[in-house]
């Protein structure tokens, strides 16, 4: 429980990164950071504690009692604006794609998965968003230096530039929750969805 993710906001309430639960009551009993709720109040250490749990939140066990986990912290001196812009990197390929070859659909593990230029660039294909999937290794060698055409292949979907944000990137892999849905875009908002457990450390 303590390795399960939290959703991070700047001053000023955007968010900024997904950190562990762990950092979380660390930020929050340093006076980094206050506990958001549902009805955005916000909660020093103390106050968390006293607060309790309520709506069948999840909590941890101490030696002193029961606390309730936050899901959201709001840092207190960090104004920050997050990044928009999100770049063209083999990981946010990986994303994009939802770890599944874009030919034959099955998501092997990563160590099994390259990226495809759908038009080779020995035939003029360009490195970008565009033009650029997720292949595993098989179709990958299948394909070799001809278009999907000419390999007799099919796209599982056309490639484009995401819209997501690259927070919600940084949180690929990890579970994210309902308390996160109003400080997130509309387009990140659309993402939230249960998947499997896990966090990546926020940079």
């Amino acid at each position: 429980m303590l390795n399960t993710s939290v959703l991070v906001l700047n001053r000023v309430y955007l968010p900024v990164h997904v950190t562990t639960v762990r950092r979380a009551f660390s930020l929050i009993y340093q006076g980094t950071a206050k506990a958001v709720d549902e009805s955005y109040q916000t909660f020093d250490f103390p106050s968390w504690v006293e607060r309790g749990v309520v709506n069948g939140e999840d909590r941890i066990g101490t030696t002193t009692g029961v606390v309730p986990i936050p899901r959201v912290v709001v840092l207190m001196h960090f104004d920050r604006m997050p990044k928009r812009h999100i770049r063209f990197s083999r990981s946010n390929i990986f994303s994009r794609d939802k770890f599944t070859c874009q030919y034959c659909g099955d998501r092997p593990t990563r160590a099994e998965l390259n990226l495809d230029h759908v038009v080779p660039r020995a035939q003029g294909g360009r490195t970008t968003w565009e033009n650029v999937v997720t292949c595993c290794v098989p179709c990958n060698r299948h394909k070799g230096g001809r278009t999907p055409v000419q390999a007799r292949m099919a796209l599982v979907r056309r490639p484009n530039r995401p819209r997501w944000s690259p927070l919600l990137s940084a949180a690929q892999g990890a579970k994210r929750y309902s308390e996160w849905r109003p400080f997130l875009s509309t387009g990140d908002a659309s993402l939230l969805q249960v998947e499997q457990a896990g966090v990546a450390r926020a940079q």
